[in-house]
């Protein structure tokens, strides 16, 4: 009986230990179980950071290179912008010559169509119509050296070469006071002569002129200046133009003395293109009658210097303006224009000491004044 309880009794605390056993160890495996996570945590937390940090380097390189990316995109677009400009500007630039030359022809043909080339019959018509307004303007055109013989006139207009009338006119009559025929300046000292020419310049060479002729018309014509041009172009320092002007202006025989204002006019109103004296003088001479040329070159001449300029032509004071196809060379506005005029034109005195009766300006001042 006791041996069955004491089995009993050891059933019962073995029993007992065994649900003992039973229950505890889930309460130790709980708490096992509970201390991994938070290990993990930590740990996962140690593995994450670096993560972390290669990610955000990671994103840092990646934003880096797309902008170096997009840098990179933006800096081909620019240059392939500026070739696409550049290559434009060259192609342009090509272009340009041929647009040129294409147009050119048109450019050049236009004017013709709107305005045909003046014909002979037309020109001749202007040049006459240029002539008659002159005449209106220059009512007292005259030579505009002073003299009183043949003689004198013929020394003066060589003395005139590249100088003024003025200043020869200032400067002869001590020279014709002292030798007063040819045969008188035949005989003179040169050197005497020279000092008495000396204000016109070239002294020396026009001496050896003046003195030649003056030998040649004492011992070839008697004294006396011949009136015919053939004659008059043989002396020494004697041209076409001083024949012209001595023949048309002591003789009465008509002729265009080219100097170079006339030279200079009758090319800017296109009577003709020639350069050289005597072409010019042909030309001239075809576009009007024979009684006009002396008195046509003393207008020209004397528009040439009063308002046709050779530098600064005064054209808004030209009574010939509307006529002119160079007008707008010079000043166009009247009121400048008018301080452009010279001689009687603008009030100061003219080239002679002895003007004709007629000469609406004033007489020049002799050597010593001026």
């Amino acid at each position: 009986m006791s041996t069955k309880k004491t089995t009993k009794t050891t059933a019962k605390t073995a029993a007992t230990k065994t649900t003992a056993a039973a229950t505890t160890p889930p309460a130790k495996s709980a708490a096992k179980k509970t201390a991994p996570p938070a290990k993990k945590a930590a740990a996962t937390k140690k593995a994450t950071a670096p993560a972390k940090k290669a990610a955000a380097t990671k994103k840092a390189t990646a934003a880096k290179k797309a902008t170096a990316a997009k840098k990179a995109t933006a800096a081909k677009k620019a240059t392939a912008a500026k070739k696409a400009a550049a290559t434009k500007k060259a192609t342009a630039a090509k272009k340009a010559p041929a647009a040129k030359k294409a147009t050119a022809p048109a450019a050049n043909k236009a004017p013709a169509a709107k305005k045909p080339p003046e014909s002979h019959a037309a020109l001749v018509r202007r040049a006459r119509r240029i002539n008659r307004e002159l005449a209106d303007v220059y009512s007292y055109a005259h030579p505009e050296l002073d003299f009183e013989n043949p003689f004198e006139l013929l020394v003066a207009t060589v003395l005139s070469a590249q100088t003024t009338d003025l200043r020869v006119n200032q400067t002869t009559p001590r020279l014709f006071a002292k030798y007063p025929t040819p045969e008188d300046l035949a005989a003179a000292v040169p050197e005497e002569v020279e000092e008495l020419i000396r204000p016109t310049g070239f002294f020396r060479a026009k001496t050896k002129s003046i003195m030649g002729l003056a030998k040649a018309l004492r011992d070839d014509f008697g004294g006396e200046v011949p009136g015919r041009i053939d004659d008059l172009v043989k002396l020494p320092g004697v041209g076409r133009k001083t024949a012209f002007v001595v023949l048309g202006n002591a003789f009465g025989v008509p002729g265009i003395t080219v100097d170079t204002h006339f030279g200079r006019l009758v090319r800017r109103w296109k009577w003709t293109e020639e350069t050289d004296p005597v072409k010019v003088e042909t030309a001239v001479a075809a576009l009007f009658p024979k009684s006009e040329w002396t008195m046509l070159s003393h207008r020209v001449i004397f528009h040439g210097r009063r308002i046709c300029h050779s530098r600064k032509p005064a054209c808004g004071a030209c009574p010939i303006a509307p006529l002119c196809p160079s007008y707008g060379e010079g000043e166009t506005d009247p009121e400048k224009a008018k301080k452009l005029l010279k001689y009687e034109m603008g009030g100061f005195p003219g080239q002679r000491l002895k003007p004709p009766p007629d000469y609406p300006g004033k007489p020049a001042p002799p050597l010593a004044a001026g």
